[in-house]
């Protein structure tokens, strides 16, 4: 076994504390990553605080992982030392199920692995990213384009395939009339994507300092989420509605605002059940629907298409003894766009000066 440092907590209120864990050696199909950064996302945080009631502890979040191949097995055959390389939300499948045959891994049916909080094929609890190394089969890493920094690479690996596969999915481009509810860590990547897709974008969010970032991602509008108008101003104007946000909200009143055959499609998970009236369905035969994150093949088309388009996510790079006030600043909403983990941190907790 490979001894590592790493980040984790004991409970949904206990701090983060320096731990060293345990990675097995690399088997034949197996990479072997030096970590050097590991993004927040807001399912990190609601995870390690308990909100979803499936946590097993300690955890060691992290599924925004970025680094370089420090070993390969035998039969690897994809990656070489020293390779830029990424891993996501998920490190296995089963491989077998027509869902996995179809590079649909999210959605195996047999039941994926998820990169932390998870039960692997041996039997352990899987650990994510806030730690030195990780250990993973080739077939669910992914390569870095060159022209994407590791920092700003690291959020891409969930927000932007979670953006990425329902933009795919429902055909979004030229035409396209869009809304992306919050602009926050998913959002400001979302917006990106769609705009160089073609699609017309409209940006809904809860305060206007944000607006000039997204216009200069490439929003063609921007209006406070808060204003009742926006109800009666965008009444049946979109073909897609993406709602990243984790929050509430009126969702009959979201549905008004999209076309015939127009899709609400929820990524931001609620902590309370939501309720909608069928009606709001009925009218203009709406639909509303959900989406994990997208397979492997579709997670290294998406790298590939954000470094032809320029697309990186906005980070702030903290060490490894932030990560509390990290999180509660996300729970706040309080970060452009997406911190990141220094992980050359984990063994004395500050990033680098410069």
């Amino acid at each position: 076994m490979i001894t590592v440092n790493a980040r984790a907590t004991t409970g949904p209120s206990e701090p983060f504390r320096a731990v060293q864990i345990e990675r097995r050696e690399p088997g034949p199909s197996d990479v072997l990553i030096d970590i050097a950064y590991a993004g927040i996302c807001h399912t990190d945080v609601s995870r390690a605080r308990g909100e979803f009631g499936t946590t097993t502890y300690p955890i060691v979040p992290g599924h925004e992982i970025a680094g370089t191949v420090a070993a390969v097995g035998p039969g690897v055959t994809r990656f070489t030392v020293g390779d830029r390389v990424g891993v996501g939300c998920l490190v296995d499948s089963c491989r077998r199920c027509e869902f996995c045959r179809a590079g649909l891994e999210p959605y195996c049916n047999r039941g994926h692995v998820r990169t932390y909080n998870s039960t692997g094929h041996d039997g352990r609890n899987t650990l994510g990213g806030y730690s030195e190394k990780i250990v993973v089969d080739e077939a669910y890493v992914v390569a870095i384009p060159d022209t994407i920094p590791l920092p700003n690479a690291a959020p891409l690996l969930c927000a932007g395939i979670t953006l990425y596969s329902p933009l795919r999915h429902w055909n979004a481009g030229p035409g396209t009339r869009l809304a992306i509810l919050g602009f926050g860590g998913l959002g400001h990547v979302g917006v990106a994507i769609a705009a160089a897709l073609g699609a017309h974008t409209t940006v809904f969010e809860l305060t206007m300092d944000k607006q000039a970032d997204a216009l200069k991602r490439g929003a063609e509008a921007y209006r406070l989420s808060t204003d009742p108008a926006i109800f009666t101003d965008f009444a049946g104007a979109f073909d897609l509605i993406l709602s990243t946000v984790p929050a509430a909200l009126d969702y009959d009143a979201v549905l008004g605002m999209l076309n015939l055959n127009g899709t609400l499609v929820m990524l931001g998970v609620p902590k309370q059940p939501i309720t909608v009236d069928v009606f709001s369905l009925l009218h203009n035969r709406r639909s509303l629907a959900g989406t994990l994150v997208g397979g492997i093949a579709e997670t290294q088309q998406m790298l590939e298409f954000c470094a032809d388009h320029g697309i990186v996510a906005d980070v702030e790079i903290i060490g490894a003894d932030e990560i509390d006030q990290a999180y509660d600043r996300v729970d706040r909403g309080d970060v452009r766009y997406r911190f990141v983990i220094d992980v050359q941190t984990m063994a004395d907790g500050h990033p680098q000066e410069g």
